[in-house]
């Protein structure tokens, strides 16, 4: 039987030096990634404000490169907008 991490992926994925983060991400992986929930995550990608996904063979995965991008085209908040509680 083959492991499986919370994102379903399989335990194999360990394998990579953590100087070496996967390319391609899950949906789960790729929200974590850039510190919001699944379901903010699909609400950005309809949005327009992070990127869609690409297809290996049957696997859905997100370029962590793109999401690197698109994150830094996020507009910035301002002071009266920052809540420490968020």
């Amino acid at each position: 039987m083959t492991r499986r991490d919370e994102g379903g992926e399989r335990a194999a994925r360990c394998v990579l030096p953590p100087s070496l983060p996967p390319r391609g991400l899950s949906r789960v992986e790729a929200a974590r990634y850039i510190g919001v929930s699944p379901t903010t995550f699909d609400q950005l990608i309809a949005g327009g404000l992070m990127p869609g996904p690409k297809r290996i063979r049957r696997r859905t995965v997100w370029d962590r490169v793109a999401l690197d991008r698109s994150f830094e085209m996020l507009p910035a908040i301002g002071p009266d907008e920052y809540n420490p509680w968020d």
